[in-house]
């Protein structure tokens, strides 16, 4: 009985740290992503015009392309999304949702319009909910939150006042919401080429 009764206090102690949200991390160097195979996070984003959203529910039943991006203000992002432009026909043909996630608010993406003519549905993060469970949020250093202040850019902060940004990166997710293909790289001036996307794009599809 004793021994029943210490299992079941050890599983009180150990379920609530199981469930418990994943930690930003100190610089974009020591992000750790969600892997190929992992599943897509129960996470609450926001439309551009402020209504709630589910990822799960947006995931449910069609394969999507998942685009974690810094914000309208980044030329390097929207130099990205021009890219991409170039092989949307393809991606949507092939079945593919394409969603755009950023920790700026639905008024900052509706006031800061991406440079693009795609058909991405862009999504706010503002809660940086997304940000921590796959894996990419980092905290900004001062020197840097400084700068962008001084070029009127206003960054996304955490509970405790302290600017985040994502690790640019790229997650496609097939119907079942499982993560297929991940690219995220620290240095937010390297992004994958359109070609490289599209290529394994067409694999991913031709398997399922």
């Amino acid at each position: 009985m004793m021994r029943q009764k210490f299992f079941f206090i050890l599983l009180c102690i150990l379920l609530p740290l199981g469930a418990s949200a994943k930690e930003l991390a100190a610089e974009a160097n020591a992000v750790t992503p969600l892997l190929n195979g992992m599943k897509v996070p129960a996470v609450t984003l926001q439309f551009p015009d402020g209504s709630p959203v589910s990822l799960n529910a947006l995931t449910m039943n069609k394969p999507a392309i998942i685009l974690f991006y810094r914000g309208g203000w980044c030329p390097y992002c929207n130099r990205q999304f021009g890219e991409l432009q170039t092989i949307e026909n393809q991606l949507l043909e092939l079945g593919y949702q394409i969603l755009a996630i950023s920790p700026q608010t639905p008024t900052a993406l509706q006031s800061q319009e991406l440079e693009t003519e795609m058909k991405v549905q862009q999504l706010s993060d503002a809660k940086l909910d997304a940000l921590r469970e796959f894996g990419i949020g980092f905290y900004v250093d001062d020197a840097t939150a400084n700068k962008y202040a001084s070029y009127n850019i206003p960054l996304t902060k955490d509970e405790t006042g302290t600017p985040v940004l994502p690790a640019p990166g790229i997650f496609i997710v097939n119907q079942q919401g499982l993560i297929e293909f991940t690219y995220v790289n620290p240095d937010f001036k390297v992004r994958p080429s359109a070609k490289l996307i599209l290529s394994v794009a067409e694999v991913l599809a031709s398997e399922r």
